[in-house]
């Protein structure tokens, strides 16, 4: 939901960005809408049978995929959107040119699973899964090969071949490619998913995983399923090719101004460099699909331009274990300082997700953020993390200006921490729980869906750094309480701290690396 809370009460009016008008229809319409307007969807994830497929039809399904459900570009036309991504092993199968493959950044040739991702990402250490995946490992990936083994390593053939399950897990289900799905009724959105296995299935290619999704308003108010308000803070671009509703171009947000190049390939990013992307040689007559000259590489097409890089994580929240887990820690809390105001399973929950429920982040005074929904600094306003606790899930996610050593810094600190944020376009899936604290063995959770062009420094960045790190701020072995495995938390109180044991509320079920092509490059695809 990348406008932010679909109940934004509180909050100063920002104008609404979008793609200038002669490059609007080059991106796909997810870029710029989180489709609030449209509370259903449904998240189809392909997978292309390569066996016995003629040359030239390798394509042919993306064809007969655009004749019932068209892609939808940037211009905000199409009142039944729909947006499609590729993995490495989607591109494969397509039979892209392996050195246009090549050309791809490094975390998405190599995919989420492999040996160093899952490191970085948390989920996988000495060949062992995290807590936080489902128990088995996840279930869906796109298993993409292990690729250039270290020459001077085993030559044993069965040594090789551990070597590379140990690079790289497999997964039950290999997924190519990602459809989504959004419309204003939910009958009519799992319809258009029946037209879609309907119209592909004669050509090999098959919905693996589906889940349907939705906004899950409550109050008038987009809430995650532990009952907190979603996509509340998002960056906010500026710079070519974007302008405001009224075509004016837009001026740096002070707060969550991050350049174009950000969120799309091939513009100017927050280094002040072209947002790199893959590449495709001019021989391959790809010239007319609209595909433009790369500036820098004279004999090739920009295949990235208008593009992105879509970090997919499903993951499944447990209601129950975490309204259990906090009513422990407030009994605890209570039994030890029987002579303060009580606390209750609710006040914890705010300070483990750093917000009201409503979406205001908490401040030590009410004279703080309740006057602003997000536009604030954590230098000024709580320096010490007396209202939002230092270790809380948005301020890790987000710090702000909260880790600047005093005030002439924390401009610079703010800009630190805007260079790495990512536009987010997630939604929930599972139906809600009819009482929180009781298992109704439902399967319920976040389809997290986010763009940036530089996933090492964006997204990779912010989970390893920022949420999983175990000294972030001047914290001491906690990681994120609410994403993070179990472990303590410290809530800070003048003149104590209080450490609670949170327990594993969120557990990944299955992610990778997409390509989000442009409509120039997805036309130049379905040709293959």
């Amino acid at each position: 939901m990348g406008e932010g809370p679909v109940d934004p009460r509180g909050t100063r009016k920002r104008p609404n960005w979008k793609i200038k008008a002669t490059v609007d229809t080059l991106v796909q319409g997810i870029v710029v809408s989180g489709f609030k307007d449209l509370p259903w969807a449904q998240a189809l994830f392909l997978h292309i049978d390569r066996r016995g497929e003629p040359e030239g039809r390798r394509a042919a399904w993306l064809r007969a995929l655009q004749e019932v459900e068209p892609i939808t570009n940037a211009s905000c036309k199409d009142p039944d959107p729909a947006t499609i991504a590729f993995t490495w092993t989607g591109l494969e199968a397509l039979k892209l040119p392996d050195r246009t493959l090549k050309t791809f950044s490094s975390p998405f040739r190599e995919g989420m699973c492999q040996v160093d991702r899952l490191r970085r990402l948390g989920d996988r250490y000495d060949g062992k899964w995290s807590e936080t995946v489902i128990k088995g490992g996840p279930v869906w990936s796109g298993n993409t090969p292990a690729r250039d083994l270290d020459p001077t390593g085993p030559s044993d053939p069965e040594d090789e071949e551990r070597t590379r399950e140990e690079a790289i897990p497999q997964t039950p289900m290999t997924v190519h490619a990602l459809l989504l799905l959004y419309d204003k009724q939910e009958g009519a959105v799992r319809e258009r998913a029946d037209r879609v296995r309907d119209a592909l299935e004669p050509f090999g290619v098959s919905i693996v995983r589906q889940l349907p999704l939705d906004l899950r308003i409550i109050d008038g108010i987009a809430r995650e399923h532990f009952g907190f308000a979603d996509g509340v803070s998002q960056p906010v671009p500026y710079g070519d090719p974007i302008v405001l509703d009224d075509g004016s171009h837009p001026s740096k947000d002070p707060w969550h101004g991050v350049p174009a190049g950000e969120i799309l390939l091939g513009y100017d990013n927050a280094h002040r460099e072209r947002a790199p992307g893959p590449l495709l040689s001019m021989d391959t007559g790809a010239t007319k699909f609209e595909l433009e000259p790369h500036p820098d590489e004279p004999n090739f097409l920009d295949l990235g331009l208008n593009g992105s890089y879509m970090v997919v994580r499903e993951l499944r929240q447990n209601v129950p274990e975490f309204w259990r887990s906090l009513d422990e820690g407030a009994a605890r809390i209570n039994a030890h300082d029987p002579g303060r105001t009580p606390v209750t399973a609710e006040w914890l929950a705010e300070r483990v997700v750093g917000r009201h429920p409503d979406g205001r982040l908490l401040c030590p005074s009410e004279e703080g953020y309740h006057k602003t929904f997000n536009d604030v600094g954590y230098y000024k306003h709580d320096p010490y993390g007396h209202g939002c606790p230092m270790g809380s899930h948005v301020r890790r996610a987000n710090p702000r200006d909260g880790l600047a050593p005093n005030a002439a810094s924390a401009p610079s600190l703010l800009d630190s921490s805007n260079n790495h944020r990512i536009l987010r376009r997630g939604r929930k899936f599972g139906k809600p729980i009819d009482n929180p604290r009781v298992d109704d063995r439902e399967e319920r959770g976040l389809l997290f869906i986010c763009l940036n062009t530089d996933i090492v420094r964006q997204f990779e960045f912010v989970q390893q750094t920022w949420i999983l790190n175990r000294n972030f701020a001047d914290l001491y072995d906690e990681t994120d309480p609410l994403i993070g495995p179990a472990g303590p938390f410290t809530i800070r109180e003048q003149p104590l701290r209080r450490i609670v044991d949170v327990e594993t509320f969120v557990t990944l079920a299955g992610g990778e690396y997409f390509f989000l092509p442009s409509m120039p490059a997805l036309a130049y695809l379905g040709s293959l």
